[in-house]
């Protein structure tokens, strides 16, 4: 199956940029109800994922609670080389599989690098479930 009929495409989920403040970042986090955000430069390449402990861990270690003392950061600087990522367009269903293990939705990548969406470990569940309640 082509992974792209489970995906959910960018302009539908919420996403920050890197250059974006912590303050930002966990503003954007607070109105959606998610807690971890896939992180786009301004090109709109995938950068990584920032999760509430990647900004909870900050605070904790720069002893700065205050949200406005938050704006003195930017969300590159929290995030976790190689935590959550990315697989290309052309990545099989078993692969989704084991990403989901460790997150909530696995990003997705053109050819070039560039976000176009996510797929939510809710729908690669479904789809096993339903490929094997088919075999029944």
């Amino acid at each position: 199956m082509n992974i792209l009929f489970l995906l959910k495409p960018k302009a539908e989920i919420a996403y920050i940029y890197d250059h974006s403040t912590l303050r930002q970042g966990l503003e954007k986090m607070k109105f959606h109800g998610y807690t971890a955000l896939p992180v786009i430069s301004d090109s709109g390449l995938y950068v990584g994922t920032v999760s509430e402990g990647d900004f909870l861990w900050h605070i904790i270690e720069s002893g700065k609670g205050a949200m406005r003392k938050q704006e003195e950061y930017t969300v590159s600087e929290i995030i976790r080389k190689g935590w959550n990522p990315a697989v290309k367009v052309t990545a099989t269903m078993d692969e989704l599989l084991l990403r989901v293990m460790d997150q909530n939705f696995v990003p997705v990548t053109d050819d070039r690098g560039t976000f176009i969406g996510i797929i939510t470990r809710r729908d690669i569940i479904k789809y096993f479930y339903d490929k094997d309640t088919a075999k029944h």
